[in-house]
């Protein structure tokens, strides 16, 4: 590509293209994408480690012959059909696998656009089933949801309202959303147990208080994503199941960002099971947008004896035949592959090469769980700064807030990740 077209397409995307959380009068500088092979990125005309697997959700790399395949061979039926009245073998079949590598229980799927669509439906879902099961014992019926602080689960309306009020990017929109009730943020994943018996008592006092208008518990287990990169106790899921149970609660988990491997769990629902799970992010191995939401018999039952008898939601491209033939074709490769060691070795590299940036000024923590690593610095990160530090050592890296992270694709090799590392020092220098 010339010097003259790549000026011309940062100038015109400069003038007028909105990207993620991007001032349109003052944008912050982008860098132009010509290509991409396994776990790299050629950014600017280098090639360098994407560290952020295109926002968690190509795990298995780019230009992977199997995927790519998938999507050419379904193209070559068809694209698109309306799913209203309509269905496909694709569709059919990553419906068949998702039943068969969740917990027993969810075996009723909802095939959505993306991972903010599938929390959207999921709460939709916790409503209507109150409502179905006749539980309106509040004047409004029960219409609350319990969640916890330092939670992110997505930029549509609903999603936003069980996000972290103060701490996740939505703080303009307070008095706009719908009012939900917030516990404590779990404790770190290494605490005590005197530390989780204090957040569960808070926990439990809580749900007790507002039990009558509660309908449900939505949050994502083990591993809190955009809210802060934070790990927490496997002992808390279980908690939150406890509670939902004692008040008749459906439990959602929002598992889009920790689904598929990412904590080194296939899901963390594999440990407490929840009645509502949305996934996402790697459902397709990142080559394009689905989610799923997948619940229980039990609740699909309880949404029909609602006024409206069915899940009030149905996108355009829901079930679209591409993103399900490639996402039955990702799923397929993950689990043919050994994933867990794959992820195991990412952890255990990320887990040593960050521990020594402890004692770098700046530095609050350093963490990590199955293939993530986070540094958490004691000051908003210069973004512009540390994406540049870490470019120039040859890494793709999306710091916000207070931290520098990477969730690399699972195809990274030792060499890649000394790459990352050493990418994340230097941003974190920088930042």
């Amino acid at each position: 590509m010339t010097v003259a077209l790549t000026e011309d397409l940062l100038a015109f995307d400069r003038e007028h293209l909105w990207h993620p959380y991007t001032s349109m009068t003052e944008p912050t500088p982008v860098r132009l994408v010509t290509g991409a092979r396994g776990g790299e990125l050629e950014v600017d005309g280098r090639w360098v480690v994407d560290g952020m697997a295109s926002w968690w959700s190509a795990i298995h790399g780019y230009r992977h012959p199997v995927l790519d395949a998938a999507i050419a061979e379904q193209a070559a039926r068809f694209s698109h059909v309306m799913f209203g009245g309509l269905t496909h073998e694709p569709a059919v079949a990553v419906g068949r696998r998702l039943v068969e590598i969740t917990p027993e229980p969810l075996e009723r799927v909802f095939l959505a656009d993306s991972g903010s669509v599938a929390v959207e439906v999921a709460l939709k879902m916790v409503l209507q089933y109150q409502r179905g099961c006749g539980r309106t014992d509040h004047p409004s019926g029960r219409t609350r949801m319990l969640t916890v602080l330092g939670g992110y689960h997505g930029d549509t309306f609903h999603p936003m309202s069980v996000t972290d009020p103060d701490g996740g990017m939505h703080a303009m929109w307070r008095g706009v959303l719908p009012g939900q009730v917030f516990g404590p943020r779990p404790p770190a994943y290494d605490a005590s147990p005197a530390s989780i018996a204090e957040w569960a008592d808070a926990l439990r006092d809580l749900a007790a208080r507002h039990a009558h208008e509660l309908a449900g518990i939505v949050v994502e287990p083990l591993l809190q994503g955009a809210g802060g990169m934070w790990p927490y106790p496997p002992a808390c899921l279980r908690i939150l199941r406890e509670v939902a149970d004692e008040h008749g609660l459906l439990l959602v988990f929002d598992e889009i960002a920790t689904g598929f491997g990412r904590t080194g769990h296939l899901f963390a629902s594999e440990l407490v099971t929840p009645d509502v799970l949305c996934l996402g992010k790697a459902l397709t191995g990142g080559y394009l947008t689905l989610a799923a939401v997948l619940t229980t018999d039990r609740v699909a039952r309880g949404i029909s004896g609602s006024e409206a008898g069915v899940v009030m939601h149905g996108p355009t491209f829901m079930g679209n035949p591409l993103a399900c033939a490639v996402a039955s074709a990702s799923i397929d490769l993950l689990l043919a592959s050994d994933w867990p060691a794959r992820v195991g070795a990412i952890g255990t590299h990320l887990a040593a090469g960050l521990a020594p940036l402890r004692s770098l000024p700046g530095v609050r923590d350093v963490r990590t769980i199955g293939a993530v690593g986070v540094v958490q610095l004691d000051h908003p990160v210069d973004v512009v700064a540390a994406t540049d530090a870490a470019l120039a050592a040859g890494v793709w890296l999306r710091p916000f807030r207070d931290l520098v992270y990477a969730m690399p694709p699972y195809v990274a090799g030792a060499g890649e990740l000394d790459r990352l590392v050493a990418g994340i020092g230097a941003a974190v220098r920088a930042g």
